[in-house]
């Protein structure tokens, strides 16, 4: 399981972030703020665009973030994969046959002890470290839970992006769209 080798995710915010990466070669995306009358809608204009978005389904709007939500999603809608904080909604989009990537707030070492114990439980296929801005952290991670990363949050720069890709991260998330043209055409 991978993104096609794509090193660098677009995390979408905003229609504006949409249509460009509509627009680009990009076959994978991150979808980040919405609410839950547009989810359907964006996941199917990529779908016709031959893309696959990953949904944040901790930033819809409209919808509790929870197993049910998430089986909701799965079933309704079809995205490649859900993003979440949250155990149960892993759990579900596993079950459901779809990528799930587990969201980690690194904020100290009691979270990051906490983090690599529900890993260990509930085994995502992905897990998107935050920020993703400490390479020691994204190796440790790695190295713990042989569960490939991808790195997200604060990445603004190109040297973020190699940095956290050199630490060990499959992937790195942004919505720097700045950032997004180092790595496509369009």
């Amino acid at each position: 399981m991978g993104f096609e080798d794509q090193q660098l995710l677009p995390a979408i915010r905003n229609m504006k972030q949409f249509d460009i990466f509509l627009g680009s070669s990009f076959q994978y995306g991150v979808l980040l703020d919405s609410h839950l009358g547009q989810v359907n809608n964006i996941v199917k204009a990529a779908n016709l665009n031959d893309k696959k978005l990953l949904v944040h389904v901790d930033l819809i709007q409209g919808l509790k973030h929870d197993e049910y939500a998430a089986e909701f999603i799965c079933q309704e809608i079809k995205p490649a994969g859900l993003i979440s904080t949250r155990s149960t909604v892993i759990t579900k989009a596993k079950q459901k046959g779809i990528i799930a990537i587990q969201r980690l707030f690194l904020l100290d070492s009691s979270a990051l002890k906490k983090s690599l114990e529900i890993i260990a439980k509930h085994q995502p296929d992905y897990i998107e470290v935050l920020p993703g801005l400490v390479p020691s952290l994204i190796s440790e991670v790695k190295s713990k839970t042989n569960v490939p990363i991808l790195a997200g949050g604060f990445v603004k720069s190109i040297d973020d992006v190699y940095s956290a890709l050199n630490a060990g991260a499959t992937a790195v998330t942004t919505s720097e769209h700045r950032l997004w043209k180092e790595y496509t055409k369009y």
